[in-house]
């Protein structure tokens, strides 16, 4: 069996960022939020004070990238726990129930997939308000659907298997076999789908902050941080490497765990046939 190096990667740049996470609550080199014009514009060094420089304002840079990836990883994490559990009820509402129920559900969930992620959660943002439970209310509700029509669509591809007969046959209800039965069947797509939905997450987060409706100043997130370089990037580049190098590495770490976990199910799924 190859090694699914797509999974290692995965969580070795993932496991970069969440060390970054853990440190920016143990120490940060300075306050992120702190100006000193003074120091404006300090260039990156490692036999620096400032090993990433400062910024327009006189602030660290790697102060900022860590308490920036408190809020990145805050937002994705709520986002998309919270669209996940209502997108499974939903999606399983309307799959066991049916009839109107599961009209009325999906025509919803296919309202809401008609527009782009990062559109819908500019339309949200702009009718509540900016900041950080804005973004995590706008990208749970684009999540909601992702998740519905998934589960809707497995519970819909299982409900005639054998053993989901037979347990009916048997008198179980509908709460029971969905517990019993659809979740263990349903739960390795769902953990991919979830990480896979994280790297989006951390995509909407940072697009809203960058085009500014997202964490609002002088709190420190990595969109705003990319933002706020592009009247320097000329002369000062090094401003924007830094937070756009670790929107990568996040983004692209939770997408290769998602899609090494798919390929292990895929190949277990094609050596049970």
């Amino acid at each position: 069996m190859k090694k699914n190096i797509s999974l290692i990667l995965g969580i070795i740049l993932v496991f970069i960022i969440l060390g970054i996470w853990v440190l920016s609550f143990v120490r940060m080199p300075y306050n992120p939020n702190e100006m000193n014009i003074s120091n404006r514009f300090l260039g990156p060094g490692l036999d620096r004070d400032h090993v990433l420089g400062t910024d327009n304002f006189g602030r660290d840079i790697l102060s900022r990238i860590m308490y920036g990836s408190r809020n990145v990883l805050l937002v994705a994490l709520v986002s998309v726990t919270l669209g996940s559990l209502v997108g499974i009820f939903l999606g399983a509402l309307a799959a066991i129930l049916k009839g109107p129920v599961e009209k009325i559900i999906m025509r919803i969930m296919d309202g809401l997939m008609a527009f782009p992620g990062i559109l819908l959660a500019m339309m949200l943002v702009a009718v509540l308000e900016r900041g950080i439970k804005d973004s995590i209310a706008a990208i749970s509700i684009f999540m909601v659907p992702v998740f519905s029509r998934l589960v809707y669509s497995m519970i819909l591809d299982t409900e005639n298997l054998l053993y989901i007969k037979a347990a009916k046959s048997y008198g179980s209800s509908k709460k029971q076999i969905f517990f019993k039965h659809y979740i263990p069947a349903m739960l390795p797509r769902l953990i991919t789908q979830f990480s896979s939905s994280m790297g989006s997450a951390v995509m909407i987060e940072t697009s809203l902050s960058f085009l500014g409706l997202g964490i609002q100043p002088p709190y420190a997130s990595w969109g705003l941080m990319l933002s706020e370089s592009r009247q320097f990037f000329l002369n000062y580049p090094y401003l924007a490497v830094a937070p756009g190098i670790a929107i990568i590495i996040t983004i692209l770490g939770f997408n290769l765990i998602g899609d090494g976990l798919n390929d292990i199910l895929i190949n277990r799924g094609s050596n049970h046939e």
